[in-house]
């Protein structure tokens, strides 16, 4: 069974620090590249991240740009994101995406919340 499994959500005041994992079953974990988005209230789900399959090459988006760091382990098949200075409006559902050509894979995504 294919499968994304995020972890590392929860509760952090403003300011503190949160690592997200993304745990990979069923795939080919080495042949997808990885991207991380969120969806905070009101808005749609907007990239964050992303990360090439070898690891080599990443990209932020400007929300992520600075505070936030991908990285991943494909011995472990886990791609991670770290999270620091955190702000209240970055509370919200974070999710990981798996992608290779003709292939879209999410997880169920881990709820963030950032307390003032």
């Amino acid at each position: 069974q294919v499968q994304l499994v995020e972890s590392g959500g929860g509760l952090v005041q403003a300011g503190g620090s949160l690592l997200l994992s993304c745990a990979a079953s069923g795939l080919t974990f080495s042949s997808y590249s990885m991207g991380w988005f969120r969806q905070t209230s009101g808005k749609e789900r907007e990239f964050l991240a992303v990360i090439s399959w070898k690891g080599d090459n990443t990209y932020y988006e400007a929300p992520a740009r600075g505070r936030f760091t991908i990285s991943r382990d494909n011995a472990k098949n886990t791609v991670y994101l770290q999270m620091t200075s955190l702000k209240p409006e970055d509370t919200g559902v974070y999710y990981c995406k798996a992608v290779r050509p003709a292939t879209i894979i999410w997880g169920q995504g881990t709820q963030v919340t950032v307390s003032s």
